[in-house]
């Protein structure tokens, strides 16, 4: 069993400093306040608008009621606006099977609110992109009828990052598709919206504002490594800051889980292999792991509450060696075996190449372990997701897939194959290699080059609020972290003045497990953070009761105060222990 290198990482997150607002520096300057106003064009777009390589192919009002924000029910408030669609750079390029008439574009929708508060939006998606989502200015998972930016005031857009097929990796065979997915799109967009804007208005956007959780996170991130001068504020949800590294990472589990399944077991289907890797650790299993994190942490900030809201006392009081019960007989979900803890003590230190270096971070244990996300997403999801990603979109040269379609036995069963069979050498190797036809990595055209200083950003008066789950099974809370760690120690301990970071306990990727996943006010608090100086201290999350993860003992509206890390919300000794307001943010000693 490898030693858990996790507390020995997290513990020195210790180092960072407190955040007594009195010690602050408040020579940063402050950016002025939107002013509103009213729209004047919209229809007329279609053939008035003229911006280099861009159509618009519809422009249309609608009435102030509802929409559907994905076709599952999800229901908000609009005000009337302006829905607009367009698209840029339309092209002929690499396809599959050698095609060289793939058709490409970056699309996108535009809503521009009758009643403007002078405000842009741009909405980072999430996944491989590939679709475009309705430009309301959703973030993270919330059931707040009155919550997107859109009905807030702010014109939004949102796109498909410069391909067509939602959750397809066509677009990897094609080098300015790469680009455009990890960066070119919002570069190419951010102008464009903005010129969009001044016909639609009569003037540009006062402040500009980017946010996205997942891959829409990692857009988030870049878009402020690499366009400081285009954003005023970035809100930052479970960003995929390495995402090859982390993609490969996944694949690294999904072969620690086949070790589990026994020699001769048929995988010739989809459902047999499915139903292989579920059975390594099943369901009961996971929440006796989540049930021994519990009894070790949960207490450390004061309540018995099902939460851990410190993070960095249970990787040191958490060991799942000790602190599991380790099957003597035959598994019955009271234990685990010495061969399953293994297995997951790997997969929570973190993939490594032969040599033992580190290919992405480690995972913090947490009770959101035990939540059917942070399963699905370690399990069957790794590989029928990431196969085909890690092997067409990040690896140079890219390899091409038989069968993209991995809902069907053919597809799934290639993905599966290439995941087990994965050199995590070669990977590592493939994933920063260039060639004259790739001539960028994929390291360098998705994540975030070291940056640390963030000069531009800071002193310009731009600012960042991130959140991230602490129950993350896709892009580890500890990468952000160290992320964190590394801007504060380059900016002499004062990271806080122009960055913040909330940890969000229990949650999984972007939402659900046993957490209070829903701020309904966090963009309110960049746009005052940006355009006050009014710096976010605690901030309010709650539960949601559509929420099916949600224990069943806990309050369906509970409230917990998000801390500015490495705060710690601890509990005041006395009060409901539903409610925020009995919890308070306490400085690690």
């Amino acid at each position: 069993m490898k030693l858990n290198t996790i507390a020995v990482s997290i513990a020195m997150t210790l180092a960072l400093t407190g955040c007594d607002s009195d010690d602050k520096d408040t020579s940063l300057p402050i950016l002025t306040a939107a002013q509103p106003a009213t729209l004047i064009n919209c229809t007329s777009l279609v053939d008035a608008f003229n911006f280099d390589d861009t159509e618009i192919t519809s422009a249309v009002m609608v009435d102030a009621g509802e929409v559907d924000y994905d076709g599952s029910g999800v229901i908000f408030k609009s005000p009337a606006h302006c829905v607009l669609t367009g698209k840029m750079e339309q092209r002929l390029g690499k396809g599959l099977q050698g095609s060289e008439t793939q058709e490409y574009a970056i699309g996108f929708e535009m809503r521009m609110p009758t009643d403007w508060n002078g405000r842009f939006l741009y909405q980072a998606n999430g996944g491989l992109d590939g679709r475009v989502n309705k430009a309301l200015g959703r973030f993270l998972i919330t059931d707040d009828y009155d919550a997107t930016a859109l009905n807030k005031g702010f014109a939004v857009i949102s796109s498909d990052a410069g391909h067509e097929g939602y959750g397809q990796q066509y677009f990897g065979l094609d080098h300015q598709a790469r680009i455009n997915y990890g960066y070119g799109a919002v570069e190419k967009l951010t102008p464009m919206a903005k010129a969009l804007i001044l016909d639609a208005y009569g003037k540009q956007p006062d402040r500009s504002y980017f946010a996205g959780c997942s891959n829409g996170g990692r857009h988030t991130m870049v878009a402020a490594t690499r366009f400081p001068e285009m954003y005023d504020g970035f809100l930052v949800g479970d960003p995929g800051n390495d995402l090859p590294q982390a993609a490969v990472a996944q694949l690294y589990g999904v072969q620690q889980f086949a070790n589990l399944i026994p020699v001769n077991t048929p995988l010739t289907t989809a459902d047999e292999i499915n139903a292989a890797i579920v059975s390594t650790v099943t369901a009961q299993e996971y929440t006796l792991l989540a049930n021994s994190v519990s009894e070790q942490c949960d207490t450390l900030d004061g309540a018995a509450d099902g939460m851990i809201n410190d993070l960095v006392g249970c990787q040191l009081a958490f060991d799942i060696d000790r602190d599991v019960p380790l099957c003597t007989t035959e598994r019955d979900g009271t234990c685990l075996t010495a061969e399953q803890k293994q297995t997951l003590g790997n997969i929570m230190t973190g993939a490594q190449t032969s040599a033992g270096a580190a290919l992405y971070t480690s995972f913090p244990y947490d009770v959101g372990i035990g939540a059917s996300g942070w399963a699905s997403w370690e399990m069957s999801a790794a590989f029928s997701r990431d196969a085909g990603t890690v092997a067409t979109v990040f690896s140079t040269p890219p390899v091409e897939f038989n069968d993209y379609n991995t809902f069907a036995d053919a597809g799934l069963i290639e993905a599966y194959n290439y995941a087990v069979n994965l050199n995590l050498d070669e990977a590592q190797a493939a994933i920063n290699a260039t060639t004259s036809e790739f001539p960028e990595s994929s390291m360098s055209f998705m994540a975030l080059g070291g940056e640390t200083d963030y000069d531009v950003l800071r002193e310009r008066g731009a600012k960042m609020i991130l959140v991230h789950g602490t129950a993350d099974p896709v892009f580890s809370v500890q990468n952000t972290i160290d992320w964190y760690k590394a801007v504060d120690e380059a900016n002499a301990g004062n990271a806080d003045e122009f960055a913040k970071l909330y940890l969000i306990p229990g949650m999984n990727h972007c939402g659900n497990g046993p957490a209070t996943d829903q701020v309904n006010t966090i963009l309110d608090d960049i746009v005052a953070w940006v355009e006050t100086g009014t710096a976010p201290e605690a901030i309010t999350a709650n539960a949601r009761e559509a929420n099916t993860e949600l224990p069943d003992n806990w309050a369906k509206d509970r409230s917990r105060p998000l801390c500015p890390f490495p705060q710690v919300a601890t509990y005041n000794g006395s009060g409901d222990i539903e409610l925020a307001e009995s919890f308070s943010c306490v400085a690690p000693e």
